[in-house]
């Protein structure tokens, strides 16, 4: 599929200044200040020529809008050419009704356990979720049939933790100039720096109790 594009495709891309990648897609988040006024964004959204096609999860609160933008298909999850100009066209359509959008406001977050043999703990997974293989990813990844809530990724283990069985962490993709500030404010709370060989994509930072969790972007991973 020709249409595919990077994360630094998108970013690059003009007309997108209100926009972050966040691990697969593109997201946004307009302040409304009152729920009236998220309903116009959403209604405005929907009229725009294409959406129905690109189906954008759209997430309405009492003060803003998140919008998120990403594919899944058969081998592939990511953002399509035709997501910078549905980006552009919702940016336009805020803008009209006088929201402005907050880049520093999207973060998106990621649950991952471990285990060495996958495929003997994802049905456990999907059946107490409810969830469904992701479908570029069905043997490594389950999601919300709804979108409502967190995605699962499975981690391969080379090893099982010395204290016996698998592990999980978080990961939490924020956009990349809000990374060094959430890294910070963690370390300030009593956190601890785990590893950071593999900065700019990612770091890894624990609590006192030794819990996990990535500050994650898509810098350097194109």
């Amino acid at each position: 599929m020709t249409d595919r594009i990077s994360p630094k495709q998108f970013r690059e891309s003009e007309g997108v200044d209100d926009w972050r990648v966040l691990g697969d897609g593109a997201n946004a988040y307009f302040r409304t200040g009152s729920l009236a006024a998220g309903a116009r964004l959403v209604q405005a959204i929907s009229e725009l020529p294409g959406i129905d096609d690109l189906q954008p999860d759209i997430d309405v609160r009492h003060d803003g809008v998140t919008v998120r933008m990403v594919a899944f298909i058969e081998g592939y999850g990511g953002m399509l050419r035709s997501h910078v100009e549905m980006a552009r066209q919702i940016s336009t359509a805020a803008r009209k009704l006088g929201l402005a959008a907050d880049p520093s406001a999207v973060q998106s977050v990621l649950v991952i356990p471990g285990a060495t043999v996958r495929a003997e703990v994802m049905p456990f997974w999907q059946a107490v979720l409810g969830y469904e293989p992701r479908r570029d990813s069905p043997a490594e990844d389950l999601v919300d049939p709804r979108g409502r809530a967190v995605p699962f990724w499975f981690e391969q283990m080379r090893e099982p933790r010395p204290s016996g069985g698998g592990a999980i962490h978080i990961a939490v993709w924020v956009p990349y100039e809000q990374a060094e500030a959430r890294i910070a404010a963690a370390l300030a709370a009593g956190g601890r720096m785990v590893r950071d060989e593999f900065a700019p994509s990612w770091w890894t930072l624990a609590d006192a109790a030794g819990n996990e969790a990535d500050i994650a972007t898509t810098k350097g991973r194109d």
